[in-house]
C-alpha cells in the first residue's frame, strides 16, 4: 500500500506541477549525461535449425483457463542481456525450463471476461484516500492514470511530463480517459494495468507473468546477437514487422506502420516460436523485481531474479521489470525495445502503452 501512495501522490504532484512516475526507457538524447543508459521515462530473423527441431511441438496451440492460445516454449541456454545498455550487463549464460505462453498480449476481451467473473477494480479505478495525502486538494484525490499527449510543437526529449499526463477517470475501460472507450477494440491488448491487476488476472487465469529470462527467451526465439528480436534489420525487405513509433518523437507519429497507437494483436507476423508482439505494442510486465546490477548476481538456472526491488533514481519505490516496449519507442528517443534491453515500473503505475501476458509451467 505505501508503494501505492508514494505512486499516487507523485502522480497527484504532477496536477499541480511535480514529478511523475513511469516506466523507463533509453533516451539516446540523454546518454552523454548518463554515460552509457539514461533513466529517460517513455513509461515504464530466419527461424534456426535449433527451432527447426521442435517446430511441431512449438505449432501446439492449447486453451489456457482464461481461453488464450498458448504455445510450448521449449527449454534450453541462451545468452542473456545487451551490451548497448547499463542495466543488461554483463551478458550471461542463462537456462530456461520448458513452459507455456500466451501467443499474444492479453485483450481487452480476455481482461474483461476476467473483471466480470470477478469483480475485480484495477489500481486506476480505486478511490483515493485523503489521509494518504495531506496538504493535497480533495478535488485533486481522483482516480486515473497516465495518458500519452503529444504537444503540438516540438520539445526537448529531457522532460517528460510535456507528453506524459495524469488524466482523472482513465482506466483499462477508458484508456484516454473519459470520452474514450474500448469499443470495438477487444482485441487490442489491454492497458493502464498495474502489476498488481496483471498479477490478479494471471492467478484468476491459473496462470503466472513471466520471469524476465524466460521473456526474453521466448522473444529471442533462438536469435543470437541480433540487434532486434527479429534481426539486424530496422525493416526487414523495407517492412516494419513490430509497431513502434515513426515520426518525429513526440509531436508527429507517421504512423508508416499502419499505426498511429495501439495495433490489435497479431497484426504483425510471429517469430519463429509462434509468438506475437514481443517487440512493440505494449510493454508487458515481468516478475522479476528491478535493479540495475540484477545481472552481476544472477543465477544461471531458470533465474526468478533478485529479492528485492532497488532503482538509484527512485530508491524508495517497488519496481518490477517490464519488456518489449511499445508503440512509442524508436531510435529517436526509446531504444528499449532492442534485443536485451529492459523497461521498469513501479508496481502500483500504469499507462496507456503497459499491458502484459501469462505463462505456465504445466500443458493447460
Amino acid at each position: 500500500m505505501q508503494s501505492m501512495n508514494n505512486y499516487s501522490n507523485r502522480w497527484i504532484q504532477a496536477l499541480v506541477g511535480g514529478a511523475m512516475i513511469l516506466s523507463a526507457c533509453n533516451s539516446t538524447a540523454d546518454k552523454s549525461a548518463n554515460q552509457k543508459d539514461s533513466v529517460a521515462m517513455c513509461v515504464s530473423e530466419g527461424i534456426p535449425s535449433r527451432a527447426a527441431a521442435v517446430k511441431k511441438t512449438q505449432e501446439n496451440l492449447l486453451q489456457g483457463a482464461d481461453d488464450a492460445k498458448m504455445v510450448f516454449i521449449k527449454g534450453g541456454f541462451f545468452q542473456m542481456g545487451s551490451s548497448e545498455f547499463a542495466d543488461t550487463q554483463p551478458i550471461h549464460e542463462v537456462k530456461v525450463h520448458d513452459f507455456w505462453m500466451d501467443e499474444h498480449e492479453v485483450t481487452n476481451a480476455q481482461f474483461a471476461k476476467f473483471v466480470e467473473a470477478t469483480g475485480y477494480i484495477t489500481v486506476a479505478e480505486r478511490a483515493l484516500d485523503p489521509a494518504d495525502f495531506p496538504g493535497v486538494s480533495r478535488d485533486l484525490l481522483v482516480p486515473g492514470s497516465a495518458v500519452f499527449t503529444p504537444p503540438k510543437e516540438p520539445v526537448n526529449l529531457n522532460n517528460h511530463l510535456q507528453w506524459w499526463k495524469y488524466v482523472p477517470g482513465a482506466s483499462w475501460r477508458q484508456p484516454k480517459g473519459p470520452g474514450s472507450n474500448i469499443n470495438g477494440k477487444e482485441n487490442e491488448p489491454v492497458v493502464q494495468v498495474s502489476y498488481e491487476d496483471a498479477e490478479a488476472f494471471a492467478k484468476w487465469a491459473g496462470k503466472r507473468l513471466p520471469t524476465e529470462a524466460e521473456w526474453e527467451y521466448a522473444a529471442r526465439a533462438g536469435q543470437v546477437g541480433k540487434k532486434y528480436y527479429w534481426g539486424d534489420e530496422l525493416k526487414p525487405q523495407g517492412k516494419w514487422v513490430a509497431n513502434t513509433y515513426q515520426g518525429n518523437f513526440p509531436v508527429s507519429n507517421a504512423a508508416e506502420d499502419g499505426f498511429a497507437e495501439l495495433a490489435p494483436v497479431k497484426s504483425f507476423p510471429a517469430n519463429a516460436y509462434g509468438l506475437y508482439d514481443m517487440e512493440g505494442n505494449v510493454w508487458e510486465w515481468c516478475a522479476d523485481f528491478y535493479r540495475p546490477d540484477a545481472y552481476e548476481h544472477a543465477e544461471k538456472d531458470n533465474p526468478k531474479g533478485p529479492s528485492d526491488s532497488y532503482d538509484p533514481a527512485e530508491p524508495g519505490l517497488v519496481k518490477r521489470v517490464q519488456r518489449g516496449g511499445s508503440f512509442l519507442c524508436n531510435e529517436q528517443y526509446c531504444e528499449r525495445y532492442k534485443a536485451g534491453s529492459r523497461g521498469k515500473g513501479e508496481v502500483s503505475s500504469a499507462s496507456n502503452n503497459l499491458g502484459f501476458r501469462c505463462v505456465q509451467d504445466q500443458a493447460p
